[in-house]
């Protein structure tokens, strides 16, 4: 199935969202940096009336507030296998896995790849997963990939310019 069919666009956080590295403090805390790029992807999608979810192996605190504040509608965390995460997902949001696009960068994501209806994968992303994708980023992730991703998607729907008109004219959704 390709992207024009997709419902919902779900994406991996490390890696994905980030550039994989992850900051400790010494208390512990552990700290992600989000390119604000890349959260106008996520906001691009929503305004073209699609659904978002975040499928990650981790659970975190920054995520959460990450998702919060753009507003992505599916958060699941500490998914350790994240094909269980994408069969909860399907659940909540009524739809089949041909129905979601997910974008992943290592090899735990390669199950959700092989299921979905389109996938990505960030130009850094491990030589298996850029394989098995069906789109490659010209970005590595964190550094505007998951935008890129969402733009494709919705240049596939023939929404991007729409999209585009209605941030021009000042809204941040699109007339249903």
């Amino acid at each position: 199935m390709k992207a024009e069919h997709i419902k919902v666009v779900a994406f991996d956080v490390d890696g994905v969202f980030t550039d994989g590295t992850l900051y400790y403090g010494a208390n512990g805390d552990c700290m992600k940096a989000f390119s604000a790029r890349d959260g106008m992807g996520i906001s691009m999608v929503k305004a073209a009336g699609l659904r978002t979810a975040i499928i990650t192996g981790r659970s975190s605190q920054s995520v959460a507030k990450r998702a919060e504040n753009l507003g992505i509608t599916y958060v699941i965390q500490g998914s350790s296998y994240k094909k269980e995460g994408l069969a909860e997902l399907c659940e909540k949001a009524q739809v089949t896995e041909k129905e979601v696009a997910y974008m992943g960068d290592d090899i735990n994501d390669l199950p959700v790849i092989a299921a979905v209806g389109f996938s990505g994968a960030p130009q850094d992303a491990c030589r298996q997963v850029r394989e098995a994708v069906l789109w490659v980023s010209d970005n590595p992730g964190g550094h505007g990939a998951v935008r890129e991703f969402c733009e494709y998607i919705l240049e596939a729907r023939k929404q991007l310019d729409d999209v585009i008109a209605a941030y021009k004219g000042g809204k941040n959704e699109l007339k249903q």
